[in-house]
Formats: C-alpha cells, sequence, structure tokens
C-alpha cells in the first residue's frame, strides 16, 4: 500500500517538475515561430457574428501561443517511456516498481492519448497558419467529429473484441448489458467527452477542471487496484498542473486542441478501464455545463431566434456579465473539484 501510494504521488510529482523544467524550452519555441492565431474567431459554428467574443479575446489570442497541450501529453510520454526504459535496463524491484507502463491498464490510454494529440495539433496548426474553412482557420467541424470518431472507434474495438466490455456499471444498481451497441456507445462518449473541452477558453480553466477530473479517476483506480492507471492519471496530473502554472493569468500559452483531444479523449478510455463512466457527467460537471450550454444556445437561436446566454460557452457569458475572468475560473475550478470529489464518492461506495 505504501509503495503504491509513493509511486502515485512520486511519479506525480516527477511530472510536474519536469514539466517545471521543459516549459522554458517550448516557450521560447513557440514565441520565436510565432505560433498564434493571426486573427480572432468572429462567426459561431453556425454563422452567426461573434462581436462580444472578439471584443473580449482580441487582445488575449492575438500574441499569446497556442500549443501548450504539448506539454501536457508530451511530459506524461516522455515519463512513461523514461520509467519503461528503466524497469528494461536494470533488474532491481524499485525500477520494476516505478515502471507504468502495462497493457492491461496503460497501453490503450497512452496510444488514445497520442492519437488525440496529433488530430489536435494538426487543427491547431491550420489554424496558426490560416488555413482550414473552421471559422478563423482549422478543421472543419465535420472533419474533427470524423477523425475523433475514429479514434473512438479504434479504442470500442479494443475493449468490446479485446477485453470482452459489453456492458457498463451503474452505481447502486449494477451493470447494463449492452452487447454489440457498447461499440456506438462507446463511440457517443468521446464525442461527448471531447464535446466539452470548450472549456479551454479562459486562463487557468481547462488546467485546473482536467486536473480535479483526472484525480477523481486516480482515486477510483486506486480503489480498484489498478496501480498502473492511477499513476497514469496521476502523471497526466502533474503535467497539467505544470501547464497550469504557467497558465494563470497572465497565460505564457493556451493548451490549444492538441491538449484538448489529448485529455479528452483519454478520458473517456480512463472512464471505461475504470468501469465508471456512469459518474462521469458528475466528475466531469464543468465539462457539461460548457457544452451543454452551447447545444442549447445553438438549439434556441436555430428554433426560437432568441438567445438563452450573452454568449457561449457558459463561462464566457459571466465574461460578458462583468466578472472578472479569474473569478469565472476559480468557480469553476470550485465546482470542477466538489463534483469531482461527488462522483469519484458515487462511483465507489455505489459497488459496496
Amino acid at each position: 500500500m505504501i509503495l503504491n501510494v509513493l509511486k502515485i504521488f512520486g511519479l506525480s510529482t516527477f511530472a510536474f517538475f519536469i514539466g517545471i523544467f521543459l516549459t522554458p524550452l517550448l516557450t521560447h519555441y513557440l514565441y520565436k515561430y510565432k505560433m498564434w492565431r493571426k486573427s480572432v474567431r468572429t462567426f459561431a459554428p453556425d454563422g452567426a457574428p461573434t462581436p462580444i467574443f472578439s471584443k473580449l479575446h482580441e487582445s488575449k489570442e492575438i500574441g499569446v501561443p497556442r500549443l501548450g497541450g504539448i506539454l501536457v501529453w508530451g511530459v506524461t510520454f516522455i515519463a512513461t517511456i523514461l520509467f519503461w526504459l528503466a524497469a528494461y535496463i536494470f533488474s532491481g524491484d524499485l525500477a520494476q516498481k516505478l515502471n507504468f507502463l502495462s497493457r492491461s491498464q496503460t497501453w490503450l490510454p497512452l496510444f488514445t492519448l497520442l492519437a488525440g494529440a496529433l488530430v489536435g495539433l494538426s487543427d491547431d496548426v491550420m489554424q496558426i497558419i490560416g488555413r482550414g474553412k473552421y471559422v478563423a482557420g482549422g478543421m472543419r467541424l465535420s472533419g474533427r467529429i470524423a477523425l475523433i470518431t475514429l479514434i473512438g472507434l479504434a479504442g470500442a474495438y479494443w475493449f468490446y473484441f479485446k477485453l470482452g466490455v459489453d456492458s457498463m456499471f451503474v452505481p447502486f444498481v449494477g451493470s447494463l448489458y449492452l452487447g454489440w451497441l457498447f461499440i456506438p456507445f462507446f463511440i457517443l462518449v468521446m464525442l461527448a467527452t471531447w464535446s466539452g473541452g470548450v472549456i479551454d477558453g479562459l486562463d487557468g480553466l481547462s488546467g485546473g477542471v482536467f486536473a480535479a477530473i483526472y484525480g477523481a479517476y486516480a482515486g477510483i483506480a486506486f480503489a480498484q487496484n489498478q496501480i498502473d492507471l492511477a499513476a497514469f492519471c496521476g502523471v497526466v496530473i502533474g503535467a497539467t498542473l505544470a501547464f497550469l502554472w504557467f497558465n494563470i493569468p497572465p497565460a505564457r500559452f493556451y493548451m490549444g486542441e492538441t491538449g484538448i483531444m489529448a485529455l479528452t479523449a483519454t478520458l473517456t478510455v480512463v472512464a471505461f478501464l475504470t468501469d465508471a463512466v456512469a459518474v462521469l457527467p458528475i466528475i466531469a460537471l464543468p465539462l457539461v455545463l460548457a457544452s451543454g450550454s452551447v447545444i442549447i444556445q445553438l438549439f434556441s437561436k436555430r428554433f426560437f431566434g432568441r438567445k438563452v446566454f450573452l454568449i457561449a460557452p457558459i463561462h464566457h457569458h459571466f465574461e460578458a456579465k462583468g466578472w472578472p475572468a479569474y473569478k469565472v475560473t476559480m468557480r469553476f475550478w470550485i465546482i470542477g473539484f466538489v463534483f469531482a470529489a461527488v462522483g469519484m464518492t458515487i462511483a465507489l461506495i455505489g459497488r459496496v
């Protein structure tokens, strides 16, 4: 027990300090090559103008690099490979214990992290150079959905055919058999989680929220004795906190799609690996609020010709109402940590 706790927290701390060390190198490159949008988004996905958003964010997006998410998935990958190599080269108990790369627990999350990161990286680069036909550059929405669906299909195939998973656990109820419907269900969950990535809109917001979410799933994995998976989540948390150190106002860089796609896609896999996908909407409530507010806004404008929020996602609504950005961010952090704890508690006691 003590060694497992030390493994999780030790690796998390290692990832944090590696991230702190590598950030100056990353930001030097990002600023040197001006890796930021050259124009602010002026149109919503439905083609409507976004004057409020443009006014609020013109000074924030131009001149501040994207691609900060490279730090999150890059540090996670580096830490994973370093400790795997250490276990491969050295035969000591400590080296073997610290290795958390395992076929049953962390192969799939690591693959998903890198796949999502590369898709997001392509989208970020298109936005930076102003190519593509989506708002201020970047992939079409349909293209993003198609690629995330492919990642989801690969994950669903692995779970259904390789791991034999065909059900989901509902706390206090039991296992719900899905059969072949598990495959489309998995893909829908990944798409829904990815849509919550619109939380990345204010300095420090996404980093704090994702740290809370992954913290909850690290706790669930630990309680289920999935120590390698818990350690993987811990490394993601450490890397995310290193990102957050430089992302709090004034942000040195933004996470970008490369970080958001990596984290949301991997979160889906972690939720299914811990068989705690039923509590994902609770643990990740800030993502639900952000994504849900966009859906409500688009639906209301489409069918009723009026807006529910001044601007969507909802965190921008509060910003437009005059709340300081730091107040919005910190209150979302509080909501995130509270509901992450609630969701984790339900997941754990719901099996008793």
